[in-house]
């Protein structure tokens, strides 16, 4: 039975577009197919199998019966209160460990559209591993976050940096209020203050601590946090470290943040009903775990009802999305100016290290004397700098060349192809039409590390993710879409993963997508399957 779903419907069983269609200049669409019933149990009963056993394990090394390689307490310390909480270790010992070989895998090249894995071996079930010397050539990269294909060797940003790092060298041996700061670093943060659209932006030399680093200079005690349930950890560190209450709402759900927001207004702090000092809203431009797009002009339209601020992480989004890759905001052609600290990281799209808070003057005026990662960290080197000014530049046409429209404009293509396919051959895909994150369910234990290995077998690689990542039914393959993949790299990609799903037993879809060479942009035919 074909159905045909238009995109202004508010609700439908796998899509879901956006109800507050007059916020939108553009279709929005969301998929999250629920999981079958069938695959549901048998994924519990999977991790109730491999805990009984872990037990039992547990059990043979207590008694001596089987070695345990895991650190424990020493003999003479057991009386002390314990270093290794022994429960918690209960995952990593009994079920990382079968399929710790998916992980950790050195590679020996550029991480580019394709790179080189050195091989390794483990004779002990993944608790060592043995590096025989072996080179696995020209692996399909479907891991990296290499947006933009600027992750590479040769070119423009990889001369600009070679060149720097010989006039400059590496380290920088101080902070920026010290000794650190140099010229290049105060063209950097122009230039991306002016990419952005914003008065003034500061460059950090680790995403990680852009965010956990930042947040506790902006909010404190007596403000309100309202952070999305799979918002990242820096962003959760940052939260907890400001000392702030936090409550959080469900993922992109605008009735569960309004509700939120609500009730601080009227209820304000706990006990006292003081009003909050500050209410901040954390929130991800591209959910790097689920393939979703902040729903931005509902989140907007709140933050302004409700007196709050806003605090956007465009990691995963800046370089990404948009047109001319200005990230979610530009994608849904909003003002900057409405959001009130943007930050973002330059190791996605730039092929770089590091990230940046941007906004108004008196912001970032604020952080420099008030952030910890601006005050005590070492300045950001100088090789990197210049890789993210030249990619930057490239992106936005100072070059003189089109070369970063085109790269936007093949990722775009790349992203809706390889998504549209992957539907077509009947895999549950999360996430939004347009984000280069692309998460494949996989959802039982034993599958995940089989679908890594199995891929790698056809030189294809990937990156798996469980529990405690995911929720503990939800694992999956995450892939990671580049402009430097070409349509063959896709093809051969997408043949060998509809090979290693059909061995696998992966096309869980009850709606599969009607092949069709030219979909019209907001409409999607669906013929359902019967069960």
């Amino acid at each position: 039975l074909a159905k045909v779903y238009h995109t202004h419907l508010c609700f439908a069983s796998v899509y879901h577009a956006a109800c507050n269609g007059e916020l939108y200049s553009r279709p929005f669409i969301e998929s999250f197919e629920e999981t079958p019933m069938l695959v549901a149990v048998l994924t519990y009963m999977g991790y109730g199998i491999l805990t009984i056993f872990g037990y039992l394990r547990d059990f043979m090394r207590e008694w001596k019966i089987e070695k345990c390689h895991i650190a424990r307490e020493r003999e003479e310390q057991k009386d002390f209160v314990p270093l290794y909480q022994d429960f918690e270790n209960f995952y990593t010992r009994n079920l990382y460990m079968r399929i710790r070989d998916s992980w950790n895998r050195p590679i020996c090249s550029v991480p580019g559209a394709t790179f080189d894995l050195v091989e390794r071996s483990s004779n002990d079930y993944n608790w060592t591993f043995e590096y025989p010397g072996r080179v696995v050539k020209d692996v399909i990269n479907l891991g990296s976050y290499n947006y933009l294909g600027f992750a590479e060797n040769t070119g423009a940003c990889a001369t600009a940096a070679g060149e720097v790092t010989v006039k400059f060298g590496v380290g920088m041996a101080s902070t920026r209020q010290e000794m650190g700061n140099l010229d290049r670093h105060e063209e950097l943060e122009k230039l991306v203050a002016s990419f952005l659209g914003v008065e003034s932006a500061m460059a950090f030399g680790m995403g990680f601590a852009t965010n956990s680093m930042n947040i506790p200079a902006l909010a404190g005690k007596g403000c309100l946090i309202l952070s999305d349930e799979l918002n990242h950890a820096s962003l959760v560190l940052g939260a907890r470290l400001s000392g702030s209450t936090i409550r959080v709402f469900k993922h992109n759900n605008m009735q569960s943040l309004e509700r939120l927001l609500r009730d601080a207004i009227v209820h304000g702090q706990p006990r006292t009903h003081r009003p909050w000092k500050k209410i901040l809203i954390l929130v991800e431009g591209i959910y790097s775990m689920e393939g979703s797009i902040i729903r931005l002009p509902e989140v907007i339209a709140l933050k302004k009802k409700y007196k709050a601020y806003l605090y956007l992480d465009e990691a995963h989004s800046i370089g990404a999305l948009g047109p001319y890759g200005r990230g979610v905001v530009e994608y849904f052609g909003l003002d900057s100016k409405d959001v009130d600290v943007m930050m973002g990281t330059f190791t996605k799209s730039f092929g770089a290290a590091g990230g940046y808070i941007a906004g108004r003057k008196d912001l970032i005026d604020y952080l420099l004397t008030h952030s910890h990662s601006a005050i005590y960290a070492t300045s950001m080197p100088l090789p990197v700098v210049e890789q993210i000014i030249t990619s930057m530049k490239c992106i936005m046409g100072k070059d003189g060349t089109t070369i970063g429209r085109s790269r936007i404009q093949r990722l775009a293509e790349n992203t809706v192809y390889f998504r549209r396919r992957l539907r077509e051959m009947g895999f549950i895909i999360y996430g939004n039409n347009d984000s280069p994150v692309v998460p494949m369910m996989l959802y039982m234990p034993a599958k995940i590390g089989a679908f890594g290995r199995e891929m790698l077998k056809r030189n294809i690689g990937v990156v798996v993710v469980g529990f405690p990542a995911t929720p503990i039914i939800e694992s999956r393959a995450r892939f990671c879409i580049s402009a430097a993949h070409t349509k063959e790299m896709l093809d051969r990609a997408l043949d060998v993963i509809s090979e290693v799903g059909d061995l696998l037993q992966l096309k869980y879809s009850r709606h599969k997508v009607l092949p069709s060479l030219d979909r019209p942009f907001d409409e999607t035919t669906y013929e359902e399957n019967k069960e």
